[in-house]
């Protein structure tokens, strides 16, 4: 079985645990952290095959980390301001 077709199957189970995972918070952070590793791996592994430089890796890497620590920061402020990490606790029209 080739590679690319084990980073395909991993990514849409990623996707599929994302857009399921409707109760927790952590739950959908740590799908959408599994749909990013998949993607970094499978650019690596791309621009490796082809003997490309791995800046853009880099670049990814960076943006990946940025978008991880949003994701706890607005994790951790929802769970100050209202004791758990539950969709249905929270609503937008609150301030």
């Amino acid at each position: 079985m080739p590679m690319w077709l084990y980073f395909f199957i991993s990514y849409f189970c990623g996707i599929w645990a994302f857009s399921s995972s409707r109760k927790h918070l952590l739950i959908t952070l740590l799908s959408l952290e599994f749909v990013v590793l998949v993607l970094y791996f499978s650019v690596y592994f791309y621009l490796c095959s082809f003997n490309y430089s791995l800046f853009f890796v880099v670049y990814f890497l960076v943006f990946s980390v940025c978008e991880g620590s949003l994701g706890l920061s607005i994790l951790v402020s929802m769970i100050r301001s209202h004791g758990n990490d539950y969709f249905q606790s929270y609503s937008v029209l609150q301030c």
